[in-house]
C-alpha cells in the first residue's frame, strides 16, 4: 500500500508515460508540498528513466544554497512569490539533467498566511531546457484553506500536470 495518494499516482503515471514516449527528463524544486512531488514520481517503477532529480527547499537559505535563488529575489517579493518560483525553476532546471522542471512555493497552513498572501496560496513556474529565460511561465493560484493535507496534494496535483510537455493532448 501507498503513502501516497491514488490521485497523484495516476498524475505521475501519466508524466511518466507522456515524457518517456517524449524522450524528456523532468525534474522538480518543492517547497510547501516537501518533497510530495517526488514521491509521488519515485513511488512508480521506472521512474528513474524520466525522473531526473528533486530539490525540497523548504527554507529560504535552501532556496538559495541548492537553487541559487537571490536573497534579494526573497527579500524583494518574498519566498511564495511568480519571482521565486520562477528562480526555483529555472535553478532546478540549471542544477540537473531535466528537459522540464517545475517549481512550487506556497503557504500550506494552517498558519503562515497574511491578508495578502492567505493560507493556501500556492505559485508555480515551470522551465524548460533551451528556452528563454525572460520568458517566464508561472502562476499563483488560491485553493482557499483546504486543509494542509489538501493544500499540499492540489499543488502537487498542478505541479504534475505542469510537467507534461506542451504539446501533450493527454
Amino acid at each position: 500500500m501507498s503513502a501516497v495518494p491514488e490521485s497523484l499516482l495516476a498524475a505521475a503515471q501519466k508524466v511518466l508515460e507522456v515524457n518517456r514516449a517524449a524522450g524528456l527528463h523532468v525534474a522538480v524544486a518543492e517547497s510547501c508540498t516537501g518533497g510530495l512531488v517526488s514521491a509521488s514520481l519515485t513511488e512508480l517503477a521506472g521512474s528513474s528513466d524520466v525522473f531526473d532529480a528533486g530539490f525540497v527547499t523548504y527554507s529560504n537559505e535552501a532556496k538559495q544554497a541548492m537553487l541559487g535563488v537571490a536573497s534579494d529575489v526573497i527579500e524583494t517579493f518574498g519566498a511564495v512569490s511568480i519571482a521565486t518560483a520562477w528562480a526555483m525553476a529555472r535553478g532546478a532546471l540549471e542544477r540537473s539533467g531535466a528537459d522540464i522542471a517545475v517549481s512550487i512555493t506556497g503557504i500550506a497552513g494552517p498558519g503562515g498566511g497574511s491578508p495578502k498572501k492567505p493560507v493556501g496560496t500556492v505559485v508555480f513556474a515551470r522551465a524548460i531546457k533551451g528556452g528563454d529565460p525572460k520568458d517566464i511561465h508561472a502562476d499563483l493560484k488560491e485553493f482557499g484553506d483546504l486543509g494542509r493535507e489538501g493544500i499540499r496534494v492540489a499543488a502537487a496535483l498542478c505541479a504534475l500536470e505542469l510537467l507534461l510537455p506542451k504539446d501533450s493532448d493527454e
